[in-house]
C-alpha cells in the first residue's frame, strides 16, 4: 500500500503505457493545479473589486503586464530546465538530471536577486511608462512593489514545480497549490476585508502563499533521492549546462518577453481609455486566465510526454500522443466557448457591480471566445516542439503575431474608432487585435510543426526507427 502511495506522489514514467491514459493521468491533476494557481490572482481581484472598489481593481490590472515582463528571464530558466529534466529522466541519466536541476536552482537564485535589485527602485517609472491613470497610480505602485519583494518565492515555486512536472509528477504540485490557495483566500479576506489594507493586503497574501508553496516543493524535491540527488556539488554552476539551459530556455523567455512587451504597449492603450476600461480589461483577462487553463495544461502535458519519450527514443509514442492530446484539447476548447457564451454576465458580475463595465466585459468575452480553439492548436503543437528541444520557432512566430500583428492592429483599430464616447478609440481594439494574433500564431505553429525539424533537436542521441536503441546511462 505504501509503495502505491509513493508511486502516486512520485515521478511518473511517461514512456510506458497507453499514451491517452498516461496523458490524462498527468493532465487532470495539472489542470486542477492550474485552476488553483489562477485562483491566487482571481481571488485578489474579486475581493479587492468588491471590498475596495473598481479603481483598486484597475490598479492591480495595470501592474500585470509589467510583472510578467520582469519575470521573463526566470521563465526562460524554468522552461529550459523542464526540457532537460524530461529528456534526461526519459533517458534514465540520473547524473545529468541532478546536475541540470541544481544548476537551474542556482541560476534562479542569482536572477531573482537581480530582478529585485533593479525593478523595485524602478517601479514608479515603469508605471509611468505604461500611462497608469493618476486615480490609480499610488495603489498600483504599492501592489507592484510588494509583489516584486516576493520574486524569490515566486521564482522558486515555478522552477521546482516545473521540475516536478518534468519528472512526470503533477499530483504533488496540485496538493500544494490547493493548500496554499486556501491560505491565499484566508489571508486575502483577513488583510483586505478584515484589516483594511486594500491592494497592499492582496499583494502580501499572494507572496506569502507562494513562498509557502516554494518551500514545500523544494523539500519534496530534496527528498526524492531515488530519482535525483540535490547537494552542494549539484548546485555548483557549470558552463556547459548553463549554456544548454539558456539555449533551450531563452527562446521561450524571449517569446514571453515579446508577449509581455506587447501587453505593456496594449495596456498603455487601455490605460489611456480610462480606469473603467482598465477595470473591464482586468476582469476579462482574469476570466481569460481560466479559459486558457486547459490549453496551457495540455501544452505542458504534451511537452513533458514528448520530452520523456524523445529521451527514451520512442518517436512512435510521440505521434500517438499528439493525436490523443489534440482531440482532448479541441473538445475542451469547444466546451469552454459554449460556457463563456452562456455565463458571460455572471462571470463579469463577480468582479464588479457597475453595469457599464459588465456590458463591456460581456462583449469582450464574446470577441475572444472563438480564439480559444486557435490557442488549443498553438499550445499542442508548440508543446511538442518545446518538449523536443526546438524552442526557436515559437519565438519567431510570437514575434510575428504580436509585434507584427497585435500591437500595430490595436493602435490602428483604436485610431479608426475614435468617437465622443471613446475619444481614445473603442476598447474592442484591445481584444480584436488579440484574437487575430491568436489565429495567426496557431497557423504559424502548425505549419512549422509539419516541417518536422523539431525531431532533430533532442539532447540525447536518437536512432532511426528499426535500429537498436542506445542504452542510457544509469
Amino acid at each position: 500500500m505504501l509503495k502505491k502511495i509513493n508511486a502516486f506522489f512520485g515521478a511518473q514514467d511517461m514512456t510506458e503505457g497507453k499514451p491517452m491514459s498516461v496523458l490524462l493521468r498527468f493532465s487532470i491533476p495539472l489542470l486542477i493545479g492550474n485552476f488553483a494557481q489562477q485562483m491566487y490572482n482571481t481571488v485578489d481581484s474579486i475581493i479587492v473589486g468588491r471590498y475596495v472598489g473598481d479603481k483598486a481593481l484597475s490598479a492591480i490590472g495595470t501592474t500585470l503586464p509589467i510583472i510578467n515582463l520582469l519575470l521573463v528571464f526566470l521563465m526562460a530558466i524554468s522552461t529550459g530546465a523542464g526540457i532537460m529534466v524530461a529528456q534526461y529522466y526519459g533517458a534514465k541519466d540520473k547524473e545529468s538530471l541532478s546536475k541540470s536541476i541544481g544548476n537551474a536552482m542556482t541560476l534562479v537564485f542569482i536572477s531573482s536577486l537581480l530582478v529585485m535589485a533593479l525593478a523595485i527602485p524602478s517601479a514608479g517609472s515603469l508605471l509611468k511608462l505604461t500611462k497608469t491613470p493618476a486615480e490609480t497610480f499610488d495603489l498600483a505602485h504599492s501592489y507592484l512593489t510588494i509583489i516584486l519583494w516576493g520574486t524569490l518565492g515566486l521564482a522558486y515555486y515555478n522552477i521546482v514545480a516545473g521540475i516536478l512536472r518534468g519528472l512526470g509528477n503533477s499530483v504533488f504540485p496540485l496538493l500544494i497549490l490547493l493548500l496554499t490557495s486556501c491560505l491565499n483566500v484566508v489571508l486575502d479576506l483577513w488583510f483586505v476585508a478584515g484589516l483594511g489594507w486594500g491592494v497592499a493586503g492582496a499583494a502580501w497574501a499572494t507572496i506569502i502563499s507562494v513562498a509557502v508553496s516554494a518551500v514545500i516543493c523544494i523539500v519534496k524535491l530534496y527528498r526524492m533521492r531515488d530519482v535525483v540527488r540535490i547537494d552542494g556539488a549539484s548546485l555548483i554552476p557549470r558552463r556547459n549546462l548553463t549554456t544548454q539551459l539558456l539555449r533551450l530556455g531563452l527562446p521561450a523567455g524571449a517569446t514571453q518577453a515579446i508577449f509581455s512587451m506587447s501587453m505593456v504597449f496594449v495596456q498603455a492603450l487601455a490605460n489611456s481609455m480610462g480606469y473603467q476600461v482598465v477595470t473591464c480589461t482586468t476582469a476579462v483577462m482574469r476570466i481569460d486566465g481560466f479559459a486558457m487553463m486547459p490549453n496551457f495544461t495540455f501544452g505542458m502535458a504534451i511537452a513533458t510526454f514528448v520530452g520523456q519519450n524523445i529521451g527514451a527514443n520512442k518517436l512512435d509514442r510521440v505521434n500517438r500522443g499528439t493525436k490523443d492530446i489534440l482531440r482532448i484539447s479541441l473538445t475542451a476548447s469547444f466546451m469552454l466557448v459554449a460556457l463563456l457564451m452562456i455565463f458571460g454576465r455572471n462571470l463579469i458580475g463577480m468582479f464588479t457591480t457597475t453595469e457599464e463595465i459588465i456590458r463591456l466585459g460581456i462583449r469582450q468575452l464574446r470577441i475572444l471566445a472563438v480564439g480559444y480553439v486557435a490557442v488549443a492548436i498553438t499550445q499542442v503543437f508548440g508543446g511538442i516542439m518545446r518538449g523536443a528541444g526546438d524552442t526557436m520557432p515559437t519565438m519567431w512566430i510570437s514575434l510575428l503575431s504580436t509585434v507584427g500583428i497585435r500591437v500595430p492592429l490595436a493602435y490602428l483599430w483604436a485610431w479608426l474608432t475614435r468617437s465622443a464616447t471613446y475619444p481614445q478609440g473603442s476598447p474592442d481594439a484591445v481584444f480584436f487585435s488579440l484574437l487575430l494574433s491568436w489565429v495567426a500564431g496557431s497557423v504559424g505553429t502548425y505549419l512549422w510543426y509539419r516541417r518536422g525539424t523539431w525531431k532533430t533537436k533532442a539532447l540525447v542521441p536518437l536512432s532511426e526507427p528499426g535500429q537498436d536503441q542506445p542504452q542510457a546511462a544509469s
